[in-house]
C-alpha cells in the first residue's frame, strides 16, 4: 500500500518503512508532532520530531526525551501508546520517534469536541509514576472509545519505595509532590483532577490567578473549587476519594473497585415469550430422511444421517409455535460426546 495514495511526503526514516508528511498534528516547547505513515502495514502514525540544538541548550529536557524513549520501548500495557521506532538524524540534528497515532487528539480535546465521555475506559498503571497526568497527555481514538496514557517524558519507573524532585502540572499536582517525597499514588491524585474536568470541562483550581495560589491551596490541602459543582453524589464521592491525603489514598487496585467504576450488569435481551401448550417434543430413533441443506454442524458442514445399514443416531425435535412464527430445534447426537443442534424459525405470514 502506497502512502497516501502516492501523496508527496517531507522526508522517510532510514528503512524507507515510514514516511513524514508537512501535516502538523502537535506543537510542544521543543517536539513537533506530524501525521506519518507506516508504508509495511498501511496505517497512519504519528512521527514526533524534536530539535537537537534546542535540547541541548536545557539538559533536563534532554535527559527527558531519552528517559520518555526509554519507557516507551519497554513498556507494553493494552493503556499505553505504541512506540514504533526512534532514531537520531544525523544530517537534519532531529531525534525521531514513530508512535501509534489517535486520531481524536488528547482527551481535553475531545471532551470539548463531545459532551460525554466514558470515564471508566481510563484506567491507570501502577508500576508507572507518570508524575504529569492530565486530560493533555490523555489521547483517545473516538471511533472505537480507546483511550491510552500518552507523553510519559515525565514518567519514571518506581525503583524505590519513593522518588525525589517537584515536576509536573501545578493544576494536576499531589500536595506530596511539592514534598520531594512520593510514590505512584501521586498519579491517582491527578486522575481524580482529570475525572473532575471531565465532568466539570473546568481546568482544576481555575479560581487561581497564578501557579503560587495553586501551590498554596494544594499544600494547604484545599480542593478545587469546581468540586462543588458535581451533582453526581457517586461521581464526587469517587474524585474526593482520588484526592485524599497520601496516607489514606486508596491504591489504583482497591480504586477499580468503586461502585463508581465497576462495569454495568448488561441489560437482558429482549425475547419472545414461548408457551408450553404450544411445544410439541418429538423423539425419533430412526432418522432415514436426506441431509437437508441447512443442517449444519459448528464446522459448516452438512450432517450425515446414517442411512444404509450403517448405526442410526437418535434425535429429539422440539417444535413451538407463536403467533407469526414456528420455532423448531432438532437435536442429534453424533457419538457418545458430540451432539448437532438445528435451530429453524419460520415466518408463518409469509407468502
Amino acid at each position: 500500500m502506497e502512502a497516501a495514495d502516492g501523496c508527496d511526503f517531507a522526508e522517510k526514516d532510514p528503512w524507507g518503512r515510514y514516511v513524514r508528511y508537512d501535516e502538523i498534528l502537535g506543537k510542544g516547547a521543543f517536539k513537533t508532532v506530524y501525521k506519518g505513515f507506516d508504508e509495511a502495514d498501511g496505517i497512519e502514525v504519528a512521527w514526533n520530531q524534536v530539535n537537537i540544538e534546542d535540547v541541548l541548550q536545557t539538559p533536563e529536557q534532554l535527559e527527558r526525551l531519552y528517559l520518555e524513549v526509554h519507557l516507551l520501548k519497554s513498556l507494553k500495557h493494552e493503556n499505553i501508546m505504541k512506540f514504533y521506532n526512534s532514531w537520531v538524524d544525523d544530517k537534519n540534528k532531529t531525534i525521531n520517534m514513530i508512535i501509534e497515532l489517535f486520531t481524536s487528539g488528547s482527551l481535553r480535546q475531545y471532551r470539548k469536541k463531545h459532551k460525554s465521555v466514558d470515564l471508566k475506559a481510563i484506567k491507570n498503571y501502577p508500576p508507572i509514576i507518570h508524575r504529569d497526568l492530565k486530560c493533555d497527555n490523555i489521547f483517545v481514538n473516538g471511533n472505537n472509545g480507546e483511550v491510552k496514557i500518552g507523553d510519559l517524558g515525565l514518567a519514571t519507573i518506581t525503583q524505590q519505595p519513593t522518588a525525589q524532585s517537584v515536576i509536573g502540572t501545578p493544576e494536576f499536582m499531589a500536595p506530596e509532590l511539592y514534598d520531594e517525597e512520593y510514590n505512584e499514588l501521586v498519579d491517582i491524585c491527578s486522575f481524580g483532577l482529570c475525572m473532575l474536568e471531565m465532568v466539570t470541562c473546568e481546568y482544576p483550581y481555575n479560581e487561581c490567578k497564578n501557579p503560587a495560589q495553586i501551590y498554596k491551596k494544594v499544600s494547604s490541602g484545599i480542593k478545587p473549587a469546581s468540586l462543588g459543582k458535581v451533582n453526581d453524589p457517586q461521581v464526587k464521592q469517587f474524585i474526593e476519594k482520588c484526592l485524599l491525603p497520601a496516607s489514606i489514598r486508596l491504591p489504583a487496585m482497591e480504586l477499580l473497585k468503586d461502585p463508581f467504576l465497576l462495569a454495568e450488569t448488561p441489560k437482558e435481551p429482549l425475547s419472545v415469550p414461548l408457551h408450553l401448550r404450544n411445544l410439541i417434543p418429538r423423539f425419533v430413533n430412526s432418522v432415514q430422511s436426506e441431509p437437508h441443506p441447512m443442517d449444519m454442524d459448528p464446522n459448516g458442514k452438512n450432517l450425515q444421517k446414517s442411512i444404509n445399514g450403517t448405526p442410526q443416531s437418535t434425535a429429539a425435535e422440539l417444535q413451538c409455535f407463536t403467533e407469526n412464527n414456528e420455532l423448531m430445534l432438532k437435536g442429534e447426537r453424533n457419538d457418545d460426546y458430540t451432539i448437532s443442534l438445528t435451530l429453524r424459525i419460520a415466518d408463518l405470514c409469509s407468502k
